[in-house]
């Protein structure tokens, strides 16, 4: 009996020995699980340095036209990165499109991870709304995102921006204004008519983003913000004025092109900090 326990305790033995030889060995051969390198980016709104409070009459744009907003809607797309060495990084994926509606509290965020190698940055770039290679009709399908479509008959896609507010015209009435950018036109004799198009032209335009300089780490996620600076859509360098362009101007290419030129240098980019 007692040598049959011994017999029993030396293959027990035997066998947790076996087991922690197996685990090791097993642990021995797996590489380790590296978390990628990335950026998160987290949207903000604001005029004149300030958060931007939506829904009061309260700004003043270069010319000179009182307004407010009342929501804003975009997206931005294909980010570059500058290394400090000189090379471009670039992710060149049809997922690279992200959707901020300041209506939308999960869309102020934005990850964004892949093979960058650690180190410093200088600045980065991305595509304001989305490049016509990819913005085809019908590749969203499901809320918020599929808002956004353009009308086919204007082009198709989807608007890169939908900025909508108010804004006091010359005899101080309230008036609504949206300031859509998306796909222009060029229309036969500039008739403004849906049958006299004969031109589709990309707006989509590429905005190099000033501000710090950043650096990322292995392993590890580098948080930045990313600031809409409101008031530059209409100051510089076209002075743009509701009172000329009017409350709609989506059949306006000249309109949209001044929003686009202006559009350049609305974007900067700070460290982000915990509020």
């Amino acid at each position: 009996m007692k040598k049959a326990k011994h017999v029993y305790q030396s293959m027990n033995k035997w066998l947790y020995l076996l087991f922690i030889s197996l685990v090791l060995w097993s642990c021995e051969g797996e590489e380790p699980t590296l978390q990628p390198r990335g950026i998160r980016f987290h949207f903000d709104h604001r005029i004149n340095g300030e958060k931007l409070v939506f829904n009061s009459m309260q700004y003043t744009n270069a010319a000179g036209n009182s307004y407010e907003v009342k929501e804003i809607m975009y997206f931005v797309s294909d980010v570059i990165l500058y290394h400090s060495s000189g090379n471009l990084i670039s992710r060149g994926s049809l997922n690279d499109i992200h959707y901020t509606d300041t209506n939308l509290p999960e869309t102020w965020e934005w990850l964004i991870t892949g093979d960058y190698p650690a180190g410093d940055y200088d600045s980065l770039s991305f595509t304001f709304g989305i490049k016509s290679s990819k913005n085809q009709s019908f590749m969203f399908v499901n809320p918020p995102e599929v808002n956004m479509a353009w009308p086919e008959v204007l082009g198709g896609g989807y608007h890169y921006l939908m900025l909508n507010g108010w804004w006091r015209d010359t005899v101080n009435l309230r008036r609504p204004f949206d300031f859509h950018l998306g796909i222009g036109q060029i229309y036969k004799n500039n008739s403004g008519q849906v049958s006299d198009i004969i031109e589709f032209i990309d707006n989509s335009f590429t905005v190099r983003v000033s501000g710090v300089p950043f650096r990322l780490e292995e392993s590890k996620v580098t948080d930045l913000t990313l600031v809409m600076n409101v008031e530059r859509w209409f100051n510089s360098p076209v002075i743009y004025d509701h009172n000329i362009w009017g409350g709609a101007i989506m059949q306006k290419q000249e309109a949209m092109h001044a929003g686009c030129l202006n559009g350049r240098d609305v974007f900067t980019l700070e460290p982000y900090a915990l509020h």
